[in-house]
């Protein structure tokens, strides 16, 4: 009988580090795959998400034969002496209610509507509401003022971060923010502070909110209302002449992550002049704001070549994006087509006054818009926007005139009667 021997077989150690090798290489290959699927898939949601809010718009306007007004709600309240409009209330939300407030029944938010349109005596931090709210024990009716409350004890409505309004390529939550959101109005391609021009909010006797009745105010205002909203206005579909498909109703926005992203953050003058950016919107890029090794960032006081923003509205409840239900400051959610989508947010005076805030977004290229007839479309950073040195319309120069910033003007303009080519 033969005798067979019989060797075990297995890998040797070149030929174990040579697999352990193609597998390294073949996951350096798929991760990056890997993370682009995920950003389209975040990047679909936003945009379901955007229908959805578009969709709202529509059935709200079914409703009331007439679009959200943005500033909207109760007036002064017991306040009278605050009685100006970015003066906090407890009492009132002094007109201070974004669009969005008005559409939450109708993006699946009745039980947050409810909340908001009755007294209710919850809030924040557990303890009892202020005792000057105008009702014992209890918030009023529409809320304290959007634009200026506290989180102690706080109002939980505004407070509330929902889900339908919140891109999922949005890192940011939480504090400083208060009701974080993505999605801000179109308030056309003219931040004059002439939009201001139509309150009449000073003086120690009951203010008027809304229209003014100074009528070269009213007269400045409405020359700047290009936008499908603008502050106070009730506006409805027949006024958007050049038609629903050709107009931008609503841009998606950023929240701000404290890093000082010129798209987040935004730079003031702190007593400036305002005619600064109504004179060029490239204001803050010709003054070197941005610093030039870090292209998407604020000036910081350690780099080199530029020179950091006199104020930085940065990290705090009123920059990009931090308050879902505040319509009166324009950076916190208002959307200009002026600058190109992803450019740097720049006031020429205070925080409070409009400026070129454009949309932005964490997607790669571009953001998402919603047009007037509920479309989503993608815009790219590179959209054909015009002279963008040109001075904005405002009731002194050109008023009724063609928007100077080309296609991307054209498309934020509700009636001016620009011809619109396929974009």
């Amino acid at each position: 009988m033969q005798r067979r021997d019989h060797q075990r077989q297995g890998f040797t150690l070149v030929e174990l580090l040579v697999v352990i090798a193609i597998i390294g290489v073949l996951v350096g290959l798929l991760l990056p795959a890997v993370q682009a699927a995920r950003e389209a898939a975040r990047r679909m949601s936003c945009s379901n998400n955007f229908k959805q809010i578009g969709l709202a718009m529509h059935n709200y306007h079914a409703a009331y034969n007439q679009l959200p007004i943005h500033g909207s709600g109760t007036g002064m309240g017991l306040d009278t002496a605050n009685p100006n409009w970015w003066q906090g209330s407890n009492s009132s939300n002094k007109l201070s209610l974004s669009a969005m407030v008005g559409m939450t029944p109708f993006f699946e938010q009745q039980a947050l509507w409810e909340q908001i349109s009755n007294p209710d005596t919850k809030t924040v931090t557990g303890a009892a509401p202020p005792s000057n709210t105008g009702v014992p024990g209890a918030w009023p009716a529409m809320g304290p003022s959007a634009k200026s409350f506290s989180t102690s004890p706080g109002y939980i409505p505004w407070s509330t971060e929902i889900s339908n309004i919140r891109c999922p390529s949005d890192p940011g939550r939480g504090l400083p923010g208060l009701g974080r959101t993505n999605y801000g109005m179109c308030m056309g391609d003219s931040y004059s502070t002439q939009q201001q021009g139509h309150q009449n909010l000073n003086g120690t006797s009951m203010p008027l909110y809304g229209l003014s009745t100074n009528s070269g105010a009213a007269a400045n205002a409405k020359t700047v209302h290009r936008g499908m909203f603008s502050i106070y206005v009730s506006r409805e579909f027949r006024d958007v002449k050049d038609g629903l498909s050709n107009t931008i109703a609503m841009g998606e926005i950023i929240s701000d992550q404290g890093d000082r992203d010129k798209r987040g953050a935004y730079s003031w003058d702190g007593g400036g002049s305002a005619n600064d950016v109504q004179s060029n919107p490239l204001h803050c890029e010709t003054s070197g704001e941005i610093d030039p090794e870090r292209p998407q960032f604020w000036c910081g006081s350690s780099s080199t070549g530029c020179t950091p923003p006199v104020s930085l509205e940065s990290n705090s409840s009123n920059s990009r994006g931090m308050r879902w239900a505040a319509a009166v400051r324009s950076g916190i959610q208002d959307v200009y087509t002026v600058r190109p989508p992803n450019s740097e947010l720049c006031i020429g005076q205070w925080a409070d006054n409009p400026g070129s805030f454009s949309p932005s977004s964490f997607h790669q290229g571009g953001v998402h818009v919603l047009m007037g007839d509920g479309a989503v479309k993608f815009i790219t950073d590179s959209i054909e926007a015009g002279n963008q040195s040109a001075p904005i319309i405002t009731s002194s120069n050109n008023p009724g005139g063609k928007s100077p910033y080309g296609l991307w003007g054209s498309l934020g303009t509700r009636a001016s009667k620009e011809v619109v080519q396929d974009f």
